[in-house]
């Protein structure tokens, strides 16, 4: 069964790239955290460096994400993949 997850990050001495939406956050429909954690590692963060992950939700209610930013600019969370930020496939 898929589920979705919504990833937070602490940058604080984090040296890697930034990619453009994660202070918000990350949001991915997976089948597990593991397989999560691999689309976050290859898809956003192109293979390199992660940085702490500082809070994970598992089955997130996306009505509960940032109404300004993140709900407006998110696909729909239905397909395994990243669903926020956008442009990362």
């Amino acid at each position: 069964m898929k589920k979705r997850y919504w990833f937070e990050f602490n940058f604080n001495n984090f040296y890697g790239i930034i990619p453009p939406g994660t202070y918000y956050g990350c949001g991915i429909t997976a089948y597990n955290y593991e397989e999560a954690l691999h689309l976050l590692h290859i898809n956003v963060f192109e293979n390199c460096e992660l940085p702490k992950i500082s809070n994970y939700i598992e089955n997130v209610d996306v009505s509960t994400l940032n109404k300004n930013i993140v709900i407006p600019n998110m696909k729909l969370p239905i397909q395994v993949g990243i669903w926020f930020p956008l442009g990362y496939d």
